[in-house]
């Protein structure tokens, strides 16, 4: 019997775990990517129910012509029932508005690459205790809802990031569109993503002890993709509720509204069910490839440093006499110790 077996105490490992963890606190590096005027910064305040952009100046049509893609950086802290999540937002205002946005989306690679480059040097020094974590670990790529599918410009930025960071792909103000426009346009930006051979963040597989609502709600993350969302920091009231949304003339859009657009699945992925493993594929796929890459490359330098240093003293250019002989001219008799 289970209470008559002496138990030694490791089974309180799980519960030491969890203790230090959340002491410690989480972290977690969103980055939104996408033309201007796509609420971008509308959806990350309904998502984490913050104001990341109170102080933020709205340039007009021609400052976001004229400007280029930058990257800005918001930082907030969160905290739930004791639990406490530093939030990073990278956001790449200027990005695919300009007339010629040829490679437009490599100021975004750039700052992946940075904060891996980052990670590698913390990682190899000394002093390894206080390393702060500011890879990326998701990108939310905003898809224009005009349009047929995908851009060019959409399919090379997804191109150039998704060996380096998570995308999860968003169709961007769903009210725009008809519910058959958004099955229709989700159909096709699906067969694109796949027809450009561009790599998706990828829902883990269910484990066979994983319950039926479980596995279910995991298939209906799969079939959302892209998410088509709405994004709104308004409080509408009707019928005796208070929700945030949009009022238009044919009627009232929820946000929280599953009937409405793919917002709760999408927040229920980022942070309920799949912020942990979107940290995980991170480290461990993204990051690592760049630090093989890293070590290969220091590898191939050591190696070639040594190959130059031994041909540079091989060469007979410039070599002295054999160790132990000197030059016969101008060589005299050992000094005498007698005097005339």
């Amino acid at each position: 019997l289970d209470q008559d077996k002496e138990y030694v105490g490791f089974a309180t490992l799980p519960s030491q775990v969890n203790r230090k963890t959340v002491k410690k606190g989480f972290t977690f590096t969103l980055m939104v990517t996408g033309e201007s005027g796509l609420g971008k910064s509308t959806l990350i305040n309904s998502l984490f129910l913050t104001d990341l952009y109170k102080d933020r100046k709205v340039p007009n049509a021609e400052e976001r012509i004229l400007q280029t893609v930058g990257i800005v950086k918001h930082t907030v802290g969160i905290e739930e029932k004791g639990v406490r999540l530093r939030l990073n937002i990278i956001d790449t205002p200027g990005f695919g508005d300009a007339v010629n946005n040829t490679k437009s989306w490599k100021e975004v690679e750039d700052y992946v690459d940075q904060q891996f480059e980052q990670y590698f040097r913390e990682e190899s020094g000394l002093n390894r205790k206080n390393i702060q974590d500011h890879r990326v670990h998701c990108c939310l790529y905003f898809i224009s809802p005009s349009g047929h599918g995908l851009r060019p410009l959409d399919v090379e930025c997804m191109r150039a990031l998704h060996q380096k960071v998570n995308i999860v792909p968003v169709l961007a103000k769903a009210d725009s569109l008809t519910p058959a426009e958004v099955r229709t346009k989700k159909l096709k930006i699906r067969q694109e993503i796949e027809q450009f051979g561009i790599n998706i963040y990828q829902f883990p597989e269910c484990d066979s002890d994983e319950d039926d609502e479980f596995q279910l709600q995991d298939q209906i993350l799969k079939n959302s993709v892209p998410f088509a969302v709405i994004g709104s920091n308004l409080q509408v009231e009707s019928e005796g509720r208070r929700f945030r949304g949009r009022i238009y003339p044919w009627g009232l859009v929820e946000v929280e509204n599953p009937e409405h657009s793919d917002f709760l699945l999408l927040r229920n992925m980022l942070v309920r069910t799949h912020m942990q493993d979107l940290k995980d594929v991170t480290r461990e796929n993204h990051y690592e490839n760049y630090r093989a890459q890293c070590i290969q490359s220091m590898t191939r330098m050591v190696v070639q440093e040594r190959r130059r240093r031994s041909v540079a003293q091989g060469s007979p250019r410039g070599q002295g006499p054999p160790r132990g002989q000197g030059s016969p001219r101008g060589q005299g008799s050992p000094r005498s110790s007698t005097s005339g």
